[in-house]
């Protein structure tokens, strides 16, 4: 089962990411992931992907392509695949269409983690790390007993730089500008499911098996 994974920053996708695999045996791919391993390893790609980064400017479309599309050869990716963090536009998206065509392939399920704006702001800024120990606490989700005390270590709780309201309204309509198309590509495919985000982590993982089957 080939499928791409989409959502805003805050939707949860990291959580499900880790139960569809498990459930359904397939390697999660992470456009991340990728660059820091060609990057660590030095491959060519690598090399390339660096020469951007270093300048602070983005990693062109084709670049891209090729470095996630060299990962989709690899062995354990023949029975299937999720793909998280690409494809981030149309271009891309095209592109990974072509060479899935070139295998005899094609995407079979698109979800979309859909959860409202200011749902995502709670949730994004909401978040506390402990500044000794690492540990990670919710204001509303997950707080800990004591405010502004991490249960673990004892030691303050800190608000990330990225978690504050500005950077994170940012990121929202960051992703909101790029993956709109690609939406509308996949509802064009015919192939993409809408998730409601705010009901549960578990209640999301069931809405995603009842797309995909058992």
């Amino acid at each position: 089962m080939n499928l791409i994974l989409l959502g805003p920053p805050g939707a949860g996708k990291g959580t499900q990411a880790a139960k569809i695999i498990e459930k359904y045996n397939i390697p999660h791919i992470s456009t991340g992931d990728i660059f820091r391993a060609n990057i660590k390893e030095g491959t060519e790609l690598g090399k390339k992907a660096q020469e951007y980064m270093n300048k602070g400017e983005l990693v062109p479309d084709e670049l891209v392509v090729e470095i996630a599309t060299d990962r989709l050869k690899a062995d354990d990716c023949k029975d299937g695949f999720l793909l998280d963090g690409f494809p981030r536009t149309v271009f891309q998206a095209e592109k990974l269409d072509e060479f899935l065509a070139g295998q005899g392939k094609k995407i079979d399920h698109v979800l979309d983690i859909d959860v409202n704006k200011e749902e995502l702001m709670i949730r994004l800024t909401g978040r506390r790390v402990c500044k000794t120990c690492g540990a990670s606490f919710h204001v509303v989700n997950i707080p800990p007993k004591v405010e502004g005390i991490c249960d673990v270590c004892g030691a303050a709780l800190i608000q990330r730089a990225d978690d504050n309201e500005e950077t994170a309204a940012n990121r929202i309509e960051v992703y909101n500008n790029e993956t709109k198309p690609l939406i509308d590509y996949y509802e064009k495919a015919g192939n993409i499911s809408h998730i409601d985000g705010t009901i549960g982590l578990e209640n999301v993982f069931n809405a995603i098996v009842d797309i995909l089957g058992e």
